[in-house]
């Protein structure tokens, strides 16, 4: 859903640098301790999260909070402390607070230690953590802006890297006929030491494990042998003991590349051959596109600028029959500016954007960081959208232009509102800690209405005091009777057609996508993303001037509707393969988890179509425009 073209050069400059290693935040200040000096571990929600086979299936999308009081895991002795989050790490679902475990630099080396005892857990509460660990949630801490991680074996690559997150408890059938529940925590923090007596913090690494026996007896904690699995009863009262031992090991990790074990990329020669078969399929257009234009299209140009005006009798054939017509104002010309006003909006947002990621300014410490950028580069891009909407409006022979800004500023926010709000009440059902506050629903509105609608309508200002683009011919009075089109070239079968080889061009890349959406899996190979952005919107453009071509030859006129949803095409395929990931990676059993999927796929598509769209029909009225301007009209 990343598309942008005026950016790909850039794109492939910084692609050219090494993808496998982590960029770090330019200027962020490391945190130094000194030995002894506490270390704050933060508790995030509880999210589902996919298991190691490659059969596993994703099947829930709540995420829970932490102190949820079902869950009964130990808390501060002066209550929870919620921490400052951003505005895209609360959108994200984030909610952290502060832990009672006692961590200190250096020391408790090897120490088991009692957290605390949680007796009198209901039986109700223990069916509800035992059906969160059949789901597979996961524990999430933080350590000096590090998430908690287990340490895995990429199986294709044989590299070590730190899967963000363990388990909640363990559902082996094999093995128990109940889920069992990790009580035990074996916290392996890495240090590095980059001058005498000051240690900083690059690696956390969690180990979990379930620790029967008695539950009570707190002075004498069991760490070790082997004492059985905690179960917790469904049919009556439990009892949990929480325990846990630090380890501090050095590390030669510095703290600037202490991400690089966690934003490990999964078998790059996949996105090399993704992109290297993208690259070809563009070039193979460009080429194609470049023999209409210059051989074809060129050839007819010079046999129609040849004719003798004088003559009585013209031969008119091919896309000049409809020369009168090609600049007619189509049909709903209020909606469709509106539509690319929005478009352009939301690709100025995704260039910058990834530009930023590129650059490495969003640092993965800075939770929501990247969500953050995004909110506000659409915000103060408004002018764009407005600007863009009104002089589309105005070239398609619009009047109304008050009314062309009121919805260029308004309806797009309107909609996205309305779906997340609804969103929002499925989580809030479910009970879920993912639901948006009211204060940053709120802030959202700020945003949207206080700054992105005054300057849509400055955009909108501007964009009319220029006025329409000047068009190279006049339009006919009477329309012109169209013929019937060949199947291939009817609205619908031209739409998908042309979808077929941009989505074809990021079909790899977003399968991480969406496993970083809905999957909880880290993403962040942007330098890929950034490639296959650009060539996607590379052939996302020639195919649309492509099948404009066509349908201009077989004297369809009406190309306005046709490039803007020739070029949204992939937005249709994308659904289709949403589609297709629930039925293959997921497995939502409760209605509130396949009603947020749904909403949160229904958004993805929906703006994928407007950039795709949006690119589709400037490529196309930029071609037209060149090509009319090259030939003689009486």
């Amino acid at each position: 859903m990343v598309h942008r073209s005026n950016w790909l050069l850039g794109s492939i400059i910084t692609a050219l640098l090494p993808l496998s290693h982590a960029f770090y935040l330019p200027g962020a200040a490391p945190r130094n301790y000194e030995q002894g000096e506490q270390v704050n571990l933060f508790v995030n929600t509880l999210t589902p999260m996919l298991s190691g086979t490659d059969d596993a299936k994703l099947k829930s999308m709540i995420n829970y909070d932490y102190y949820n009081p079902k869950f009964h895991f130990c808390q501060p002795e002066e209550g929870p402390k919620s921490q400052p989050e951003s505005l895209g790490s609360i959108l994200f679902g984030d909610r952290i607070f502060n832990s009672p475990y006692d961590i200190k630099m250096l020391e408790d080396n090897g120490t088991c230690k009692t957290l605390c005892v949680v007796p009198d857990v209901p039986a109700e509460d223990a069916k509800f953590i035992n059906d969160r660990i059949r789901e597979d949630y996961a524990l999430n801490w933080l350590v000096d802006g590090l998430p908690a991680a287990e340490m895995k074996v990429d199986a294709k690559s044989g590299d070590l890297f730190f899967d963000m997150g363990f388990n909640l408890g363990d559902d082996d059938d094999e093995l128990y006929d109940t889920p069992a529940l990790y009580n035990h925590y074996d916290i392996v923090l890495r240090y590095h030491e980059p001058s005498r007596g000051n240690y900083r913090v690059v690696g956390v690494l969690v180990w979990p494990s379930s620790r029967g026996g008695s539950q009570e007896n707190v002075a004498s904690p069991v760490c070790e042998g082997d004492v059985g699995p905690l179960i917790l009863s469904e049919t009556q009262t439990s009892t949990i003991r929480y325990t846990y031992r630090v380890t501090w090991n050095e590390s030669d990790t510095p703290w600037a590349t202490r991400w690089d074990n966690y934003l490990h990329i999964f078998d790059p020669r996949i996105h090399w051959f993704s992109l290297v078969n993208s690259l070809v399929i563009v070039i193979f257009l460009c080429v194609m596109v470049s023999m209409i234009l210059l051989r074809t299209v060129s050839r007819d140009i010079s046999r129609y600028n040849a004719i003798d005006l004088s003559e009585d009798v013209q031969e008119d054939w091919g896309w000049k029959l409809v020369h009168g017509e090609v600049f007619r104002t189509p049909r709903y010309p209020m909606i469709l500016s509106v539509m690319v006003g929005n478009g352009a909006q939301l690709c100025a947002m995704i260039a910058v954007t990834l530009v930023f990621a590129l650059l490495g300014f969003l640092s993965p410490s800075n939770r929501g960081s990247l969500a953050t950028v995004m909110m506000v580069c659409w915000t103060f891009f408004g002018g764009i959208g407005g600007y863009y909407s009104n002089r589309i409006y105005a070239s398609l022979g619009g009047t109304d232009r008050r009314k062309n800004a009121f919805l260029t500023a308004t309806v797009m926010p309107t909609l996205i509102f309305v779906i997340i709000f609804l969103l929002n009440l499925f989580l809030l059902l479910a009970g879920s800690s993912g639901a948006v506050p009211f204060g940053t629903m709120l802030l959202i509105v700020t945003l949207w209405f206080g700054i992105s609608a005054p300057l849509s309508a400055v955009g909108s200002y501007i964009g009319s005091r220029q006025g329409g683009v000047s068009h190279p011919v006049r339009v006919n009075q009477i329309p012109r009777q169209i013929p019937p089109a060949p199947k291939y070239l009817r609205p619908w079968a031209s739409t998908l057609l042309s979808g077929i080889l941009p989505f074809g061009a990021a079909f790899v890349e977003l399968y991480f996508v969406m496993s970083s959406l809905f999957a909880s899996r880290a993403y962040y190979a942007f330098g890929f993303l950034a490639l296959t952005a650009g060539v996607v919107s590379l052939t996302t453009a020639t195919v649309t001037i492509l099948f404009t071509y066509f349908i201009l030859c077989a004297e369809e006129y009406r190309w306005h509707w046709r490039a803007f949803l020739t070029g949204g095409g992939s937005a249709f395929w994308l659904l289709a393969y949403g589609l297709f990931y629930w039925a293959s990676r997921l497995s939502l059993d409760s209605f509130s988890s396949v009603a947020l999927y749904l909403g949160y796929l229904f958004l993805l598509v929906l703006m994928d179509f407007l950039v795709t769209g949006t690119i589709g029909f400037l490529a196309s009225y930029w071609a037209i425009r060149r090509l009319y301007s090259a030939i003689r009209v009486d």
